[in-house]
């Protein structure tokens, strides 16, 4: 938040007190050390009070408080931003981890999940009904903050991201006014939600388009170290040729001892699985597999393979470049980042921009890329009491190795809050009509969230 008015922090606990009761939790109470721990827990940071809200009228009511009392604002969903924008030093948390509501309309073919959703509570409440919507991988992950900076996932190819399937959202804005967001109902705040991330305001509730899918064709396949540079190599050549309903992931993982080996992790979800069993084998051949668990399966079942692969607790830092193509160069630096790893839990991940992803108009949403492309993760990861510089630097310079093979950008979910020159370059021709946006509806800068903004003061 901009102002500098001091935060009246006495007052804003007595009223949120009155609204809330034992739903407030101040430092020294056993909730608020729990309502404080993120999944990264490298992220330290000192809020003065958590506002566990279980309604719209009780985010607006806090959102109020926040205002009148000048006190920093930061949203909890589902805690996964590995940035640890959840949490602001001295703020207010609106913690909606209890606002988890999910209701299916089999007939309309729609979902609506309540702000504090994860991927894993809308896919089972879908589940019975063979309805999906594009999720990430990590089904801990919350459904609010995945959809409104962009949402990569393995259904991208034919179903989009999951903001393409965003139909509409309930919204608190900075004022504490509550807002409809939808084609017919402020659209320009629609158009901004679906990739500028939550800094537009307080969503509450998301209606998403919903699509029959009763069984995907996935799984991992993983190949030793050695044989990387040709398994990626083939792996870029089948991208080039791969229909919409292939989603392929790809990268390192750390193997059975803790070294790292390649994988490939195809998602066919076309009406006929037996069609995508010809991909599955040409992925298979590109070399000797050390496992092989490749079949039919629910979605949300495949999904369950990158169940604990990022455990909460560990330390995290994130590194993020868009790819236009897996060519030989970045192949090189990929694979030399592998074998420099320094951590045995650190992961590498591209992730597959194309299909129906990729038919969207730049303008019609707020994301800012939209051809073919490889969404690069750097994961640098560690334990809790070890040192940090290592791990880093690892990820810094694969970063920057990247980077001249690189298109301009990043992707906002994953860009650190100091990369506000990246962040402008992601959202390209959208940077400025997401400002005004910004400055229409937070001209306060009371969100900083994800993607991070730069103050309304920030020149460009």
């Amino acid at each position: 938040m901009s102002s500098a008015a001091t935060p009246d922090v006495a007052s804003a606990t007595a009223l949120l007190r009155a609204l809330l009761g034992d739903r407030l939790h101040e430092p020294g109470d056993p909730a608020f050390v729990s309502a404080t721990r993120l999944w990264n827990a490298a992220v330290d940071r000192a809020p003065t009070l958590v506002a566990r809200c279980l309604d719209a009228d009780e985010v607006a009511a806090a959102v109020r408080v926040a205002t009148r009392c000048h006190l920093p604002l930061s949203v909890r969903s589902g805690g996964h931003d590995w940035a640890g924008r959840a949490l602001r030093d001295g703020g207010l948390v609106l913690d909606l981890t209890g606002m988890r509501a999910v209701r299916v309309d089999p007939d309309a073919a729609t979902v609506t999940v309540a702000g504090g959703a994860t991927a894993a509570d809308l896919l089972t409440a879908a589940r019975p009904y063979d309805l999906v919507v594009p999720t990430g991988v990590v089904r801990d992950v919350g459904m609010a903050g995945l959809t409104l900076a962009g949402g990569y996932g393995p259904l991208c190819g034919r179903f989009g991201l999951a903001l393409d399937n965003l139909l509409g959202a309930e919204v608190v804005l900075a004022d504490g006014r509550r807002v409809t967001a939808d084609p017919r109902h402020d659209a320009e705040l629609y158009w901004a939600l679906r990739g500028g991330g939550g800094n537009l305001g307080v969503v509450t509730e998301l209606r998403y388009r919903a699509h029959r899918l009763p069984a995907v064709l996935a799984g991992m396949i993983m190949f030793a170290l050695a044989e990387a540079p040709a398994v990626l190599r083939g792996y870029a050549a089948l991208l080039a040729e791969a229909p919409d309903e292939l989603t392929v992931m790809a990268g390192f993982l750390p193997g059975p001892a803790g070294e790292p080996v390649v994988f490939v992790c195809p998602f066919y979800s076309g009406p006929d699985l037996d069609a995508g069993l010809p991909w599955v084998d040409r992925l298979r051949a590109l070399g000797v597999a050390l496992v092989d668990q490749v079949g039919p399966l629910p979605y949300a079942d495949a999904l369950r393979m990158f169940d604990g692969g990022m455990a909460d607790g560990n330390h995290y830092l994130l590194r993020t470049r868009w790819l236009p193509a897996l060519g030989d160069d970045a192949v090189d630096a990929l694979v030399d980042a592998a074998r420099q790893v320094s951590s045995p839990f650190s992961a590498l991940a591209l992730h597959h921009f194309h299909g129906a992803a990729s038919r969207v108009r730049l303008a019609d949403t707020a994301f800012g890329l939209r051809a073919d492309h490889l969404l690069t993760e750097v994961i640098a990861v560690w334990a809790p009491g070890g040192a940090a510089g290592a791990h880093e630097a690892w990820a810094e310079r694969t970063s920057e190795a990247l980077a001249p093979h690189s298109l301009p950008g990043g992707y906002p979910n994953l860009l650190a809050p100091e990369e506000t020159d990246r962040v402008r370059l992601a959202y390209g021709p959208n940077w400025a009509r997401l400002r005004r946006a910004k400055q229409r509806y937070d001209p306060r800068d009371l969100l900083t969230a994800v993607p991070t903004l730069p103050p309304s003061e920030h020149p460009g």
